[in-house]
């Protein structure tokens, strides 16, 4: 399975690398890309819970402002 999450308040590759080690500390995620340019992060895994993607992202200090 494949999510691509919206992320606002990333400004650094330092915020990048703070949203990448949160989103793979997420039970079921097995990858996570996350670029700074598109606000974005490609999550993939087995059963992906979104909600615990938004918490961890939250946690990290920055918004998920949508899932597709």
């Amino acid at each position: 399975m494949k999510k691509t999450l919206s992320v606002e308040g990333m400004t650094c590759n330092h915020c990048v690398m703070h949203v990448t080690k949160a989103l793979k500390g997420v039970s079921g995620v097995t990858s996570a890309i996350v670029d700074l340019a598109t606000k974005s992060a490609v999550v993939e895994g087995g059963a992906l819970d979104e909600t615990a993607m938004k918490a961890a992202v939250a946690d990290a200090g920055y918004e998920v402002v949508a899932i597709a």
